[in-house]
């Protein structure tokens, strides 16, 4: 049973302290029970688009194992909500708090593919895959108002540029013109978050995201255009969705999945104290046990921040979660290979030389 004060429609349940703000203040639980007493509307629970304008938009990713050397990410904050999501240590940076801010206050960067478009066009630049979604999902609901991520995939299509995009949002299905322009070309690998096959987990788990139905049929129709695609099932969480990776597997391969990768879940920074005030507000009963398989996979602690390490665990539970990725891969990835970006082709259009293929 879910606790009486659990806020529908939101993954976090509390804005945490902002880690850079040397003061704080206590009042917001006081007015919370102040409209509970007066029977009034506490919070509307709406979400707020908010413009910034940063002068750059490809990130130079630093981070040894993530797999990847460079990020845009067109929106900062993300109101899919997703309460495991390390992105939200990020919106303290911003003077927000990693809680209910990450998912209410929603910063909009309109000038995305005006500033990706000068970086490409730059003869510095060495064509290199960029990838949407390295922090925050391109294709949140934000994207169906402003249309940014849409934007930017025109520039790489225009330029011919290599790009990845990760996300667990049907909406992708909308630019399905522009990706499969992409694919003819090399130019575009998706990545395709599924996190669960359970429709009650996912809608604790990651409240405003897309369903498991419409996730597979993402997979399988980016699939049938020859659009590359990569499942991402991670985070794996002890005692959440662990049971789940062989069934997991086998669904996003038979939905046309040419591989999958996972992390073993790390609960970093801000993450801990939102992710322990959500699991004891929505699964009570076993809260303490999937904590402590938590911390069993990082040497006793909610987080391990070891390159190489942080995202694999260490310890039996985490054993037990890799060897069933190997055996899954094994059954269902045999086969399967997911192809390498074209990054000569940018440099030839930069000549004029595409024009002669």
């Amino acid at each position: 049973m879910k606790h009486k004060d659990y806020i529908k429609g939101r993954g976090a349940q509390q804005n945490t302290a902002n880690k850079f703000f040397k003061y704080s203040y206590e009042t917001r639980d006081d007015f919370l029970e102040f409209c509970r007493i007066e029977g009034e509307e506490a919070d509307n629970n709406k979400t707020q688009y908010l413009p910034i304008f940063p002068k750059t938009i490809v990130n130079k990713v630093t981070s040894p194992d993530l797999g990847m050397q460079y990020s845009m990410n067109p929106y900062q904050g993300c109101e899919h909500g997703c309460i495991y999501c390390y992105a939200r240590n990020t919106h303290e940076f911003w003077g927000y708090s990693a809680g209910l801010d990450f998912e209410r206050k929603i910063l909009i960067k309109k000038d995305a593919p005006k500033l990706l478009e000068a970086k490409l066009k730059s003869k510095k630049w060495q064509a290199c895959t960029i990838v949407l979604s390295g922090n925050t999902d391109c294709y949140q609901p934000a994207e169906k108002k402003f249309k940014i991520t849409r934007a930017c995939l025109e520039v790489f299509l225009k330029y011919r540029h290599p790009v990845g995009v990760i996300t667990k949002n049907a909406l992708i299905l909308r630019d399905l013109d522009i990706l499969k322009e992409l694919a003819e070309h090399q130019l575009v690998g998706v990545n395709v978050s599924v996190t669960s096959l359970s429709e009650k987990t996912r809608r604790i788990l990651e409240p405003r995201t897309a369903t498991i139905k419409k996730r597979l049929e993402t997979i399988r129709v980016l699939s049938e255009n020859s659009i590359p695609v990569n499942a991402m099932l991670a985070p794996i969480i002890p005692g959440i969705n662990s049971h789940e990776i062989m069934n997991m597997a086998k669904a996003v391969s038979d939905n046309g999945a040419l591989s999958f990768a996972f992390t073993v879940v790390r609960l970093n920074g801000a993450i801990g104290q939102i992710f322990t005030d959500w699991i004891h507000k929505t699964l009570p009963d076993r809260a303490e046990k999937v904590l402590h398989q938590i911390e069993a996979c990082h040497g006793g602690n909610l987080n391990d921040s070891r390159f190489g390490i942080r995202g694999r665990g260490e310890g039996k539970i985490a054993k037990q979660i890799h060897d069933l990725a190997r055996l899954a891969r094994h059954m269902y990835f045999k086969d399967k290979v997911f192809p390498k970006l074209n990054v000569a082709m940018h440099d030839q259009y930069k000549t004029g030389q595409w024009r002669l293929f």
